[in-house]
């Protein structure tokens, strides 16, 4: 049995009901949406996102029709940003297999991206709940808002870390806030409650996104090297920002050049990752991604002991342990 699997058993019975639902959710009379929605489902990943939403609602109370319609929101949502990533990312390959836009252009791919949220909005209307509504949609203008910032801060190749952090907030942490905020409301908690579930999830998700980015740094492949995809794309993510910091003025000035002007040379790339390891951006962000993790869990601690909360603790733990 793997990590997952053992993270999923205290809700084993709801995930595999779920694969129904969400395929329910997707469901058109249009030949072309069904094939594509149908490749979406073959595809689909680890389902970190509906795992979150069943654990926190079945760590508070009995997950019932509304945790469904929850996850299912979610995961409508993550796969309509994932299919416009791809297309804002010019990126054919999503989890090793030809991305949604590699296959039907972006033209397809927009409009399939927008009939999956606008199906997760709908999802909510129809089943009348509108608090979820109004918590899934805070995520959706979060995450835009993260993007967009993100990229207007790229043009100009220059980035602190609260701003930063500002960005993974918006973007990554916002959505896992989101599942664990609606799982909690799926299951009739208390507004405090919620409150609580949804900075766990988003202290989650701040770790989630800087362990990501240290991806970027690790030796992947046949050739053990480094992608340093994130800096061919110019992204300034923590491990530059804090060598950039903590290097000197000189230094900085190099390296910002090399990433304007020869940022996909493969040469030039590993001159930036070495500079960030050199100078302590590995280290110190893993200090923060544990930071994270560290009050995410603190924020559960008092809430009572059972089986769903064990394995919301390890899928925190998974998240900043995991190989990808």
């Amino acid at each position: 049995m793997s990590i997952l699997d053992e993270i999923r058993d205290p809700v084993s019975g709801e995930m595999k009901l779920f694969e129904q639902h969400f395929r329910s959710s997707m469901k058109s009379n249009i030949p072309l949406l069904s094939f594509i929605t149908n490749y979406i489902i073959r595809k689909k990943g680890k389902q970190i996102r509906p795992l979150f939403v069943f654990l926190s609602a079945k760590m508070l109370g009995n997950t019932g029709d509304s945790t469904f319609c929850a996850a299912s929101m979610i995961e409508l949502l993550h796969t309509a940003t994932l299919i416009h990533d791809d297309i804002v990312d010019e990126s054919y390959e999503r989890r090793g297999f030809f991305s949604i836009n590699a296959l039907w252009k972006s033209k397809i791919s927009v409009l399939v991206g927008d009939y999956l949220l606008s199906r997760g909005l709908l999802l909510a209307i129809d089943n009348k709940e509108f608090d979820l509504l109004g918590i899934i949609t805070e995520a959706v203008r979060e995450m835009s808002e993260g993007e967009l910032l993100q990229i207007q801060k790229s043009r100009k190749l220059n980035i602190t870390k609260d701003e930063y952090f500002n960005i993974i907030r918006k973007k990554t942490a916002t959505l896992i806030a989101a599942c664990t905020a609606s799982g909690a409301r799926s299951v009739g908690a208390d507004q405090k409650t919620i409150e609580i579930f949804k900075k766990f999830g988003e202290n989650v998700g701040m770790a989630f996104q800087i362990k990501d980015d240290l991806f970027d740094y690790n030796k992947k492949g046949i050739i053990g090297k480094p992608t340093g995809n994130d800096i061919k794309e110019k992204k300034f993510t923590l491990p530059l920002i804090h060598a950039l910091e903590n290097g000197s003025y000189s230094d900085k000035i190099h390296i910002i050049n090399l990433i304007k002007s020869h940022h996909i040379n493969s040469k030039k790339t590993q001159e930036i990752i070495d500079f960030a390891i050199e100078n302590k951006g590995i280290e110190y962000s893993i200090g923060r991604m544990n930071e994270f993790k560290d009050e995410a869990l603190s924020l559960i601690s008092n809430y009572p002991d059972n089986d769903a909360k064990k394995s919301l603790t390890k899928l925190v733990e998974y998240v900043i342990t995991r190989d990808k």
